[in-house]
């Protein structure tokens, strides 16, 4: 069937798009698995030049890029063009440290020589959502290629442009024939793909549904895969918080992208002493959002991506209400225009506490103490991202470690960055994107020893 962009703030259809046909995968195919004989042959430094290149050309398409995205799925034309920035930004962070990361790692033995080898698998395909078109695919294509690996995207069929788009940045840039390429497939032609015995290895972004059956898949095939599913993040406030500061913060990160992100702080937990002021904080900056076309320059949030989504989020907003929860503002809809709804009095059980929200939905969680708010945190299938609020340097360094997540953010807005490991817990996933760690997850970590 074909692929159709349609942009969800005036709902007209973009562009439609022919899936690639059986040969033309086949191509790629042998293309990529050409491609990486010859680029995995090249010295760490000469690939890193390449990526010079591609930061260059992110940066003097930043404006055309985002519009893309913005026309595709959305998102603020200012969050896009900040999105290829930190493209961008990513380039620059494993220009600077991906020599080190992959150079021979020296151990001591009783042997005349020994050592660790970190070289490429091969062919990794990654399927990746459209929340993020650009940046879920480079914080993947960067470290992978740069490693020696060769990509192959398969990318959500509404931002299909943004696909081709990247593979472009990648062409534009000089990078050899196949060592990057966008496959326009649909879901269901995902799996004959990657049991393909060219493709060495998967990363998936994107639904623990999706992930359960991409995980499967690749099992069966001995295949690695890396996981980075969704998530239901705390956001916990103590009574020591600075709450102007920390009411500020949530909103942003719930709100941000219209809410769509993985590790968006998508449920508020609160001490009692200090639910009041800080809910009626929330309140106010919430009011404050300015809804309209996401190209104009004065709207501070988009649309939902599509029709399907807004009709999930606004069922997980009515479901908790059935149950009990109580709804402090928001609940109008136009098309893909979901007023951002703030629901207060949400417990364990309800809806809204139990489902990852992906959209402009915030939550309020009551806890009678830090012991209780940590407990609630920790209440959840999910483990991607979290936040702790508190002035107590000591609690904080407490209570981190006790917090069952991926990463903690302290007093600070819950995010990816190209030097700290990104991933999660549960069902949020396994393995780890960025830093160190994530370049080094599509490697053979090879041991060498010499007598």
């Amino acid at each position: 069937m074909p692929l159709h962009s349609i942009n969800p703030y005036t709902q007209k259809r973009i562009k439609t798009y022919r899936p690639d046909s059986a040969h033309a995968i086949e191509r790629k195919l042998k293309q990529a698995d050409k491609a990486f004989a010859d680029w995995s042959a090249l010295p760490v430094r000469e690939r890193i030049d390449y990526f010079r290149k591609v930061a260059a050309h992110l940066t003097d398409n930043k404006q055309r890029y985002g519009e893309l995205m913005t026309a595709e799925m959305g998102k603020t034309l200012k969050e896009a063009v900040s999105e290829v920035e930190k493209c961008a930004l990513g380039c620059g962070y494993y220009i600077d440290h991906a020599e080190q990361f992959l150079a021979d790692e020296p151990i001591r033995t009783e042997a005349r020589r020994s050592f660790i080898a970190y070289q490429p698998l091969g062919p990794v395909l990654a399927i990746m959502p459209w929340n993020f078109p650009f940046w879920q695919v480079f914080r993947f294509a960067i470290p992978g290629l740069i490693a020696g690996n060769v990509g192959l995207l398969k990318h959500a069929a509404n931002v299909s442009g943004c696909a081709l788009a990247i593979e472009e940045v990648f062409t534009a840039s000089g990078l050899p024939e196949g060592v990057f390429q966008s496959l326009l497939v649909e879901s269901k032609d995902v799996e004959p793909i990657l049991k393909d015995k060219r493709v060495k290895a998967v990363t998936l972004t994107g639904s623990e549904k999706a992930g359960a059956a991409v995980a499967a898949t690749a099992g069966s095939q001995i295949k690695k895969s890396v996981l980075e599913l969704g998530g239901s993040d705390a956001l916990v406030v103590l009574a020591d918080a600075d709450l102007a500061k920390a009411a500020e913060t949530a909103v942003q990160s719930r709100m941000q992208n219209a809410g769509q992100s993985c590790i968006a702080a998508k449920r508020f937990i609160v001490e009692k002493s200090v639910k009041k002021e800080f809910t009626d904080r929330v309140l106010q900056h919430i009011r404050d959002i300015r809804q309209g076309d996401p190209m104009q320059d004065e709207t501070t949030m988009g649309p939902v991506a599509r029709p399907d989504l807004a009709d999930e989020i606004e069922r997980q907003c009515a479901e908790s209400v059935q149950q009990g929860a109580r709804l402090l503002h928001g609940g109008e809809r136009n098309g893909c225009n979901v007023q951002p709804m703030l629901l207060d009095k949400v417990k364990p059980g309800m809806t809204a506490f139990e489902e990852e929200t992906f959209g402009p939905l915030a939550v309020i969680i009551e806890a009678k103490d830090e012991q209780d708010a940590i407990r609630l945190a920790n209440q959840s299938n999910y483990g991607l991202g979290s936040a702790l609020w508190t002035q107590d340097p000591d609690k904080a360094d407490r209570l981190t470690r006790q917090i069952q997540a991926g990463s903690v953010f302290v007093n600070s807005l819950m995010r990816s960055d190209p030097r700290v490991p990104f991933g999660g817990i549960n069902l949020s996933g396994f393995g780890r994107e960025l830093s160190e760690a994530g370049i080094k997850e599509f490697v053979n970590i090879k041991t060498v020893w010499m007598e």
